[in-house]
């Protein structure tokens, strides 16, 4: 069984899926339907939609060294703030080095966090 798609809710799923996709090193394509897609591979697409009741969430990726490195590097270049872990640690600005791998969280302009690893 994989995930197919799941919707996260945006103040605004234009700019949250633009957000989402320069950060993360993805294309976004536009607007379909009511959605904002971002895919992220060939199994998964996250559909930003815009809500009025946001509640935060949270998105972890498994990510490979190279990609932590590219996206880390965008996440610094962009100024974000970013923590080495989800609770007092949030905003440390430091990475965490669980498992032999790494792991960074930062949050979207919703709020929503995402957590990138290099060990599941």
């Amino acid at each position: 069984m994989d995930l197919n798609h799941t919707i996260v809710p945006a103040k605004d799923k234009v700019a949250s899926a633009e957000f989402f996709a320069r950060i993360m090193g993805l294309p976004y394509e536009g607007v379909h339907g009511g959605f904002a897609p971002v895919r992220v591979n060939d199994a998964l697409t996250l559909d930003f939609a815009e809500n009025d009741h946001l509640a935060h969430h949270h998105y972890a990726f498994h990510v490979s060294e190279g990609e932590f490195d590219a996206i880390f590097g965008r996440i610094k270049a962009e100024g974000l703030k970013y923590g080495s872990g989800p609770g007092p640690s949030r905003y440390d600005m430091d990475i965490n080095h669980r498992k032999d791998g790494r792991g960074v969280y930062f949050d979207d302009p919703n709020g929503h966090s995402y957590e990138l690893l290099t060990v599941a």
